[in-house]
C-alpha cells in the first residue's frame, strides 16, 4: 500500500508541476480541492479498512490533515494566487515529494501485512512476565542486580484440561516475539507457548516495571567476529560454551520457574500446562540453545531446531585444532529445520561439523530443508519487516514468505503432536 501511495503522490506531484510550468500558472485552487480529496480518500481507505489503522500510518494522516486544513483555509480566504514563478513550483514539488517519504517510512519499513493462517479451534490468550533469578547475578551491567528474564506466553483461551508446555529461545539479536505466528497456532492446537528474551542477547526487552534492556555491543562484536573468522578455533569454542550456558541458564531457569508456579499458583495459564510434556525450539542461536538444553534436562521430550549449529556436540580437538563431533548419541526426538543459508554450510563449515547429515549420532532426527528460504525466512520478519530481513539476511529469499512460515508452523504443530501428544504420524520431506 505505502508503494502504491508512494506512486501516485510522484506521479501526482510531477503531472501538477509540469502542467504548471507549461501553463505558467499557479493553479493553487484546483491544487487546494486536490488535497481536500487525497484527505477524504485516505480517511475512507482507513474506515473501511483498506488501509488498517495503526501507528505506522499517523505521519502520514497528520500530514494530509495538516494539508487539508490548509487548503481550506485558502480557499475560504480566496485570496488571488501569488506571482508565478518556475522554480517555486519545482521546489514545491520536491519538498511534498519528500515530506510524503518521510511520512510513509514507517510503512515502507513496516508495511501492512496479513497474519498467517491458524488452522487450530482454540483461540489464543497471551500474557507477560518478569521473572528474576535469585540466584545469578547480572553479569552484562555494572549494577549489582539479579538477572531477570522477560516471557510471553500464548495459551489456549479458555482451555479446558492441561497442555504440553513449549519453550522458545530467539536467535542472537531476536527478540521473544520473533516466531509468533508459530505460537499462535500451536496455541490454537492446544499448547501453552511460552517464548523467552535473552536480556542482553536480544535486540530489546521491556521488563513489567519499564526497564529497557538493549543488545550489548560486547555480544554483537563477538557474534559479527566469528562470522567474519577472526577467531581461532579455541578461542570460539570458548566464546560458545559463554553464549550456550547463559541461554541454557535462562531456560532452564524460566522452565524451573513454571514448573514450580504450577504448583502453587493458580493463574490459568500456568494451571493449564502438563508438566509431564515439556518440547524446546529456537531458531539460530536459540536452537542451538535449544539442543543444548536437551542434554541437561530429563523432562525435554522433543527438541525443533531452526537453522542452527549443535553447538551442544561440538568438541574442539586441542592437538588437531579443529571442531569434531560428540561421539555420544543424541536420543531426543529431534525436529532440524534448515534454510538455503545454512544447508549450504553442513558439510563445509567447522562449527555445523556435528550437523553432517551423515551424523551417526542424530541417526534418528528428522531434517528438512526450505530451497530458497534464508535465515531470517524462519521467523515473522520477513513479513513484519522485509526490508530489514532482506538487509540483516544480505538479499532477498526466493521463497513465497507465507507458504515459508505457514509450512514452517505446521511442520513444527505436526512434529509436537507426534512427540507430544501421540498424534498421527511424522514423516516430512527432505526439501520443500
Amino acid at each position: 500500500m505505502a508503494y502504491v501511495i508512494l506512486l501516485i503522490v510522484l506521479i501526482f506531484e510531477i503531472a501538477f508541476a509540469i502542467n504548471c510550468i507549461v501553463t505558467k500558472q499557479n493553479h493553487q485552487k484546483i491544487k487546494n480541492w486536490i488535497r481536500i480529496a487525497i484527505f477524504i480518500t485516505f480517511v475512507i481507505l482507513t474506515l473501511s479498512n483498506v488501509i488498517m489503522w495503526s501507528l505506522r500510518w499517523v505521519i502520514l494522516g497528520l500530514l494530509l490533515l495538516l494539508l487539508a486544513v490548509k487548503a481550506t483555509v485558502s480557499l475560504i480566504r480566496n485570496k488571488e494566487s501569488k506571482t508565478y514563478k518556475t522554480s517555486k513550483i519545482v521546489w514545491k514539488s520536491v519538498v511534498m515529494i519528500v515530506l510524503i517519504v518521510f511520512a510513509l517510512t514507517p510503512e515502507i519499513v513496516f508495511p501492512q501485512y496479513k497474519s498467517p493462517k491458524v488452522t487450530g479451534e482454540y483461540k489464543v490468550e497471551t500474557a507477560t512476565y518478569t521473572y528474576t533469578d535469585k540466584n545469578r547475578m547480572e553479569e552484562f551491567t555494572d549494577k549489582e542486580q539479579h538477572r531477570f528474564v522477560n516471557v510471553g506466553f500464548w495459551y489456549p483461551k479458555n482451555g479446558n484440561g492441561t497442555y504440553p508446555l513449549l519453550v522458545f529461545s530467539h536467535g542472537a539479536f531476536g527478540i521473544k516475539d520473533s516466531n509468533s505466528s508459530t505460537y499462535t497456532e500451536l496455541a490454537s492446537h492446544g499448547y501453552v507457548v511460552v517464548s523467552i528474551d535473552h536480556p542482553y542477547h536480544s535486540f530489546f526487552t521491556r521488563s513489567e516495571d519499564g526497564t529497557v534492556a538493549m543488545t550489548n555491543s560486547d555480544f554483537i562484536h563477538e557474534v559479527e567476529n566469528m562470522n567474519k573468522g577472526v577467531y581461532s578455533n579455541e578461542k570460539l569454542y570458548n566464546i560458545i560454551q559463554k553464549w550456550m550456558k547463559l541461554r541454557a541458564d535462562d531456560m532452564n531457569f524460566v522452565i524451573d520457574t513454571i514448573l514450580e508456579k504450577n504448583k502453587n499458583d493458580n493463574t490459568p495459564v500456568y494451571q493449564h500446562i502438563n508438566t509431564e510434556k515439556i518440547g524446546v525450539f529456537g531458531h539460530s542461536m536459540g536452537g542451538a540453545a535449544s539442543v543444548w538444553l536437551s542434554r541437561e534436562r530429563d523432562d525435554v521430550s522433543a527438541v525443533v531446531n531452526i537453522d542452527a549449529p549443535f553447538f551442544s556436540e561440538l568438541v574442539y580437538n586441542k592437538a588437531g585444532d579443529k571442531f569434531v563431533a560428540s561421539s555420544k548419541a543424541y536420543t531426543t526426538p529431534l525436529l532440524n529445520i534448515y534454510s538455503d543459508d545454512v544447508w549450504r554450510q553442513l558439510d563445509s563449515t567447522p562449527v555445523y561439523v556435528a550437523n553432517n547429515l551423515n551424523n551417526k549420532q542424530f541417526e534418528g532426527a528428522y531434517t528438512t530443508h526450505f530451497k530458497g528460504a534464508k535465515h531470517l525466512s524462519l521467523t515473522d520478519l520477513q513479513l513484519f519487516s522485509p526490508i530489514l530481513a532482506n538487509m540483516l539476511q544480505g538479499g532477498r529469499a526466493n521463497i513465497n514468505p507465507y507458504y515459508c512460515i505457514e509450512m514452517e508452523n505446521k511442520l513444527v504443530l505436526e512434529f509436537f503432536d507426534y512427540e507430544l501428544k501421540g498424534i498421527g504420524h511424522f514423516n516430512p520431506k527432505r526439501t520443500y
